[in-house]
């Protein structure tokens, strides 16, 4: 049970944008052979898409604060990150589970209003998918 536990959060931390791996304690829990894959796979994912749904959480929050000095994204970024998103559209959500703009990713979603249901449909695909293709490379490997 505390595996599952310590996979979750690390899933669910490494989907916010403080730094941390959750792949590695996955890859870690599948060599050890004690676990159901299938259960091992539902909780990295459910960590993940929630740590997406609080970036986009977030997003939708903290737009209102724009304009002051601790606002960690400036004007101009966030312009860039807006157009982005909407060159590419909600699609773009896909790409929620590549590192660097993954994160991200989710947080502009929120900014822009994205509605949840969309957001949660394509977030864990992505996810779900990363964390499918690792698992079956993981026992191919083993």
């Amino acid at each position: 049970m505390i595996a599952y536990f310590g996979l979750f959060a690390s899933a669910l931390i490494a989907a916010t944008i403080l730094p941390l791996q959750s792949e590695a304690v996955l890859v870690g829990l599948l060599t050890l052979d004690r676990y159901s894959v299938l259960a091992l796979l539902a909780v990295a994912t459910t960590g993940n898409v929630l740590g997406a749904v609080i970036n986009w959480g977030l997003g939708r929050y903290l737009l209102r604060f724009q304009h002051r000095p601790w606002f960690p994204v400036s004007k101009p970024q966030l312009a860039r990150a807006e157009g982005w998103y909407r060159r590419y559209g909600r699609w773009s959500l896909l790409g929620s589970w590549l590192p660097i703009v993954g994160d991200p990713l989710t947080v502009v979603a929120g900014v822009l209003r994205e509605p949840i249901g969309p957001f949660l449909v394509l977030v864990t695909a992505a996810k779900f998918g990363r964390y499918l293709v690792l698992t079956a490379a993981t026992l191919a490997w083993l």
